[in-house]
């Protein structure tokens, strides 16, 4: 599946969060969109969702613009900082909620939790779980109709660093086993090294950077990005 960002500008007011973006995401592919805050990075990732429209340009998924076809979007799946649980209700009862809109059975909620080993907490409501395993039922409900691509918005804040790891290995043998591309929009870069494969660094809603990724030294990583970034204190 092709996502396509062909010359998008988004405007707030006199605000201008994107200018003038061309971006082409195809299979396989693992990019990172990292930028300072207000670069731009959640406002491309919401245009790719179908949540907000382009002021110019277009952006297409599969040739269709997502926010008229909901049959491209439901190509994607959505893992952000919030969750979009419902504390009230138990791990499988949300799963089986979310299952539900996607026209699927409930049987598929059972390996869902069994794959973020959630398994024991099936009947626990959500409201009592801790971050990390809010996160983990959260990857689960983001998965559960077999997305081709998942879009990760900030999915590691509010992780301490042994959670933030697990969900980094969860999503790497996610993405790559079943052959899920990701676009990943996180302040934690040295986490994301491992499983990107791509780097996009925006400034000013502008595109600085776009280069291949075949390392998972996440140091070397953040330095590209703290370089692209900084650049606009000299300019």
């Amino acid at each position: 599946m092709q996502l396509c960002v062909d010359n998008v500008h988004k405007r707030f007011g006199s605000t201008v969060a994107l200018a003038g973006v061309d971006l082409d995401v195809g299979a396989d592919t693992h990019l990172l969109l990292a930028g300072a805050n207000g670069a731009g990075k959640t406002t491309l990732l919401r245009l790719l969702a179908g949540l907000t429209g382009p002021s110019d340009g277009r952006v297409t998924i599969g040739g269709e613009d997502p926010r008229r076809s909901t049959e491209q979007r439901w190509r994607l799946g959505l893992l952000s900082h919030q969750t979009l649980l419902y504390d009230d209700l138990s791990a499988a009862e949300n799963l089986r909620f979310f299952a539900g809109l996607y026209g699927l059975g409930a049987d598929i909620v059972g390996p869902a939790l069994a794959d973020v080993d959630l398994t024991d907490q099936a009947s626990a409501r959500v409201g009592g779980f801790s971050r990390g395993m809010k996160q983990r039922l959260a990857l689960a409900r983001a998965t559960l109709h077999a997305p081709e691509v998942l879009l990760l918005d900030e999915p590691f804040t509010g992780l301490d660093r042994r959670s933030a790891g697990t969900l980094s290995t969860r999503l790497l043998v996610r993405t790559r086993e079943t052959g899920v591309s990701s676009l990943l929009v996180t302040h934690n870069v040295v986490e994301a090294a491992q499983f990107v494969n791509r780097v996009v660094v925006l400034r000013g809603g502008r595109i600085v950077c776009d280069e291949p990724w075949n390392t998972d030294d996440g140091e070397r990583l953040q330095a590209l990005c703290d370089h692209h970034q900084e650049l606009a204190v000299h300019e």
